[in-house]
């Protein structure tokens, strides 16, 4: 393997890597609050459980992106793309964007989650609120993720 396609390589591991690590992390944080809120009211799972899910969605758009990323050097497709050193730190890097907004607007938005769990413990009919606050985090993510994206689209070997 070539220094190039070691570095593609890393770059799809990265992007998969710290945006699960953070989605981890983001729906432990919510889940915590969640159990601990349920607690006093087990019926209210249903409104707790799209709160606990959301900062999951990172780990998602990392995985897509390194899907794509394999995809393009040719891993999924037989014919493996020879890569100078140059264009696998391009790879490598068109995945920071989202391997780096992952990472932190999932723990984030995992703490706002858990804030609006609280809120909705306590006031059940704020719901949207508490949605809306974790959705305007996730905003981020999906920045990092478009990013990512453009720069596939564009990158030519």
């Amino acid at each position: 393997m070539n220094t190039g396609l070691f570095l593609a390589i890393a770059g799809a591991a990265l992007a998969v890597a710290l945006s699960g690590t953070g989605s981890a992390k983001g729906i432990g944080l919510a889940a915590s609050a969640a159990s601990g809120a349920m607690t006093e009211d087990p019926k209210k799972f249903g409104k707790f459980i799209l709160l606990v899910a959301l900062p999951g969605t990172q780990g998602i758009y990392g995985f897509v992106m390194g899907f794509l990323t394999i995809q393009k050097i040719g891993l999924l497709g037989g014919q493996v793309v020879n890569l100078s050193v140059w264009q696998g730190l391009n790879v490598f890097f068109m995945n920071l964007p989202i391997a780096i907004a992952g990472l932190f607007s999932a723990i984030h938005q995992g703490k706002v989650c858990a804030s609006g769990i609280s809120l909705i413990s306590k006031q059940e009919g704020e719901m949207g609120k508490a949605l809306v606050m974790g959705v305007l985090v996730e905003f981020y993510a999906v920045l990092g993720l478009l990013v990512s994206i453009f720069v596939w689209l564009f990158l030519k070997f």
